[in-house]
C-alpha cells in the first residue's frame, strides 16, 4: 500500500478549517496516526533490509571551517575511513556559488554554479571546484555513502543590479501590520549570472521572482520587510513574527509558476550531473510546506527511486514540527531540535535535570520515523545565531542516546568528530573556540551500533540522574547490549539483556573488569559519574580490535 502523503496534507487541512479543533495537538495525533498506517510500507521502499540496517550520517563541516578551497579533496581522502568506521551517509555543505569566496552557501547566488564560472569573484566556491566536488561525490559513492546535498530554496543573495517596482511595506516584527501604501522601491532583485551566459538554465531573475526584499535603495533609513507588487506572502510557514515567510536577501516567491519549474529543474540537473541519494532543504520553516509536497514527489519521479530527504524546521516545539510534517504530507524527515535543546539543557544543568525526560517533546520518541537526530550542527556551535551547545562532558552521553537506541536516523556532527579551533573578533575582543574531538567514543558507539544495536530494547528511564536501556539482538545480529548512563553520580541499575551466564566488557573503556548476566539474562550494569558506559558481550571487544587497558 503507498503512502498517501495527500491524504495527510488534507486531514491537516480538514483540523485546521475546524474552529473545535485544537491545531497543535491534532497535528501531532494526525502525523502519529499516518505513520502508523504506512511505516512499514515507507521503510520498505527505503531499505532493502529494512530491519537489518542501522544507517548513520554525518554532516561533514562546520561554519568555521577552512575556506581555503580545499574541503572537496579532503573529503575524496577521507570518504574510504567514514565507511570502514561506520557511516552509511553523508550530508554535504550547499556546494553552489554563494556571495562571495569564502560565503558558507547559506548566502546562494547561482544553484547551477559548482564551482565553475567566474563569479562572485571566484570560480572555485569556499569548497573547491565543480569538478573536485565531483570527484568527491564519486568517492562517496565507491567507499558505499550515500550522498546528500544541502539546498537553499528559501532566498538569493548577491544580485548583479537593482531594479524599481512596486512594494508595500511591513512591521519587521509584525509582517502582519503594514506600514503604509504600496510604493516605488529600489532593490537589488536582478539576477544575470553572466560568467555562466545562460547554460544549464537560461532564467534570469527579476523583482517579480521575489516575493519580499528587506531594502529600499530610495529610502534607506526606514526598516522594513517590503512586499512586492502581484504578490502575497506565502501560507503555510511559521508564525512567528505574524507570518515567517521573508527570512533574508531575496525571498524566492515559491508560488510563482517560473521559480517553480526552475527549482524542479536545478532537482532534476543535480540528480543528473552530480548523483546524489538525497537533500536536505536549508529553512524550511520559510517555505510553504506544500512546495515540497509537489518538489520531492516531482524529483523522485525523475530519479525513478526514492530519495531521502530531510527539512531543517528548527523549532523545539513538537507541535509546530507536526504541523509542519503534516502540512507536507509527511514526504520527508526533519531534525529533532527538541531533543538537541534537551541535551542542551541537561548539559548544563549541573546535574540538576531530570534524565528520565531526556525523550519528552522529541521527534525521537514520538515519530522516530521521520526523526533525524543530532547533538549539535554549524548554527548551534559556539558563535553562531542559534548557539545552544551541549556541554563537552555531556556529549559521549548524547551520542550514546542518537547511535544507540531504536528510533531516528543520526547525524555526527563534524566539529565533534575531528575537533575545531576557531575564532571571532567581537566588540574589540578576539573570541577563541577550542571543540574538543570525540571520535574515540563515536568511533567505538558506532562499532556498537553496527553489531548490538537490534532488536527488542528495553528501557529503564526510572531515576532522576541514572538511565540505561538494552538491546537484546535479533537472529541475524545475536549480540546483547547494555547502555547506561549519568548525569549525576556514579549509578548501577539492574537490566535484562537476555543472554544467561554471558561476560560483557564497557566498550567505552571508563570502567574496567567484567559484568557476567545471572541465569535469567539480567545484571547490575554500572556507570561512573557524569558519563555513559557501553557494555557489549566479551567475545565482541575481540572481534572488533579494540584494546581495553
Amino acid at each position: 500500500m503507498a503512502p498517501d502523503y495527500l491524504a495527510l496534507k488534507q486531514s491537516m487541512a480538514a483540523a485546521e478549517a475546524d474552529p473545535d479543533v485544537d491545531t497543535g495537538p491534532a497535528a501531532v495525533a494526525l502525523v502519529r496516526q499516518w505513520l502508523d498506517r504506512y511505516e512499514s510500507e515507507i521503510i520498505g521502499r527505503r531499505l532493502e533490509s529494512p530491519n537489518e540496517f542501522n544507517g548513520t550520517m554525518i554532516q561533514w563541516f562546520h561554519w568555521y571551517g577552512e575556506a581555503d578551497g580545499g574541503h572537496w579533496r579532503r573529503l575524496s581522502q577521507e570518504a574510504g575511513n567514514l565507511a570502514a568506521a561506520g557511516f552509511t551517509g553523508i550530508w554535504l555543505p550547499p556546494a553552489y556559488k554563494g556571495s562571495g569566496p569564502t560565503d558558507v552557501g547559506y548566502g546562494v547566488y547561482d544553484l547551477y554554479d559548482l564551482g565553475e564560472f567566474d563569479q562572485k569573484g571566484t570560480i572555485r566556491t569556499r569548497y573547491g571546484t565543480k569538478q573536485e566536488y565531483l570527484a568527491a561525490v564519486q568517492a562517496c559513492r565507491q567507499a558505499g555513502l550515500q550522498v546528500y546535498a544541502d539546498v537553499v530554496f528559501n532566498h538569493k543573495i548577491g544580485a548583479d543590479s537593482p531594479e524599481d517596482f512596486g512594494a508595500t511595506p511591513y512591521d519587521p516584527a509584525n509582517r502582519n501590520q503594514g506600514l503604509g501604501n504600496e510604493r516605488t522601491i529600489r532593490a537589488w532583485t536582478n539576477f544575470r549570472f553572466e560568467g555562466r551566459q545562460g547554460q544549464y538554465s537560461n532564467l534570469i531573475w527579476h523583482w517579480y521572482h521575489f516575493d519580499a526584499v528587506d531594502h529600499n535603495l530610495l529610502d534607506q533609513g526606514m526598516p522594513a520587510i517590503w512586499k512586492v507588487h502581484g504578490a502575497d506572502f506565502e501560507h503555510n510557514v511559521d508564525l512567528e513574527k505574524g507570518n515567517y515567510d521573508y527570512l533574508m536577501g531575496c525571498d524566492l516567491n515559491i508560488n510563482h509558476p517560473e521559480v517553480r519549474s526552475e527549482l524542479k529543474a536545478w532537482g532534476e540537473w543535480t540528480l543528473d550531473t552530480v548523483g546524489v541519494d538525497g537533500f536536505r532543504l536549508d529553512a524550511i520553516k520559510h517555505i510553504a510546506s506544500d512546495f515540497f509536497i509537489d518538489w520531492i514527489g516531482h524529483v523522485e519521479r525523475h530519479a525513478q527511486r526514492d530519495l531521502f530527504v530531510v527539512g531543517e524546521y528548527w523549532s523545539n516545539k513538537l507541535e509546530s514540527l507536526s504541523w509542519y510534517a503534516a502540512n507536507s504530507g509527511g514526504r520527508m524527515s526533519l531534525f529533532d531540535a527538541p531533543l538537541h535543546y534537551n541535551f542542551h539543557a541537561a548539559s548544563t544543568s549541573g546535574g540538576q535535570f531530570d534524565m528520565q525526560r531526556l525523550l519528552d517533546g522529541s521527534l525521537m520518541q514520538t515519530m522516530p520515523l521521520l526523526a533525524v537526530t543530532l547533538v549539535d550542527n554549524h548554527d548551534t556551535q559556539p558563535l553562531q545565531s542559534l548557539q545552544s551547545t551541549v556541554e563537552a562532558w555531556f556529549k559521549p552521553l548524547a551520542y550514546a542516546v542518537i547511535l544507540l537506541r531504536d528510533q531516528g536516523y543520526p547525524c555526527v556532527f563534524h566539529a565533534d568528530y575531528y575537533g575545531a579551533q576557531y575564532g571571532e573578533r567581537r566588540h574589540g575582543q578576539e573570541i577563541s573556540i577550542d571543540l574538543a574531538s570525540h571520535r574515540f567514543l563515536i568511533d567505538r558507539f558506532l562499532r556498537a551500533r553496527s553489531k548490538c544495536a537490534y532488536g527488542a530494547q528495553y528501557d529503564y528511564f526510572d531515576h532522576f540522574n541514572c538511565i540505561g536501556w538494552t538491546r537484546l539482538g535479533t537472529p541475524s545480529h545475536p549480540r546483547a547490549m547494555a547502555v547506561l548512563m549519568s548525569d549525576g553520580d556514579a549509578g548501577w541499575k539492574w537490566m535484562e539483556v537476555g543472554k544467561a551466564h554471558t561476560v560483557f566488557r564497557d566498550l567505552s573503556g571508563h570502567i574496567q573488569g567484567a559484568i557476567t548476566t545471572n541465569g535469567d539474562g539480567w545484571a547490575n550494569w554500572r556507570c561512573l559519574g557524569g558519563s555513559v558506559s557501553v557494555w557489549v558481550e566479551q567475545e565482541l571487544i575481540t572481534e572488533l580490535g579494540v584494546v581495553l587497558d
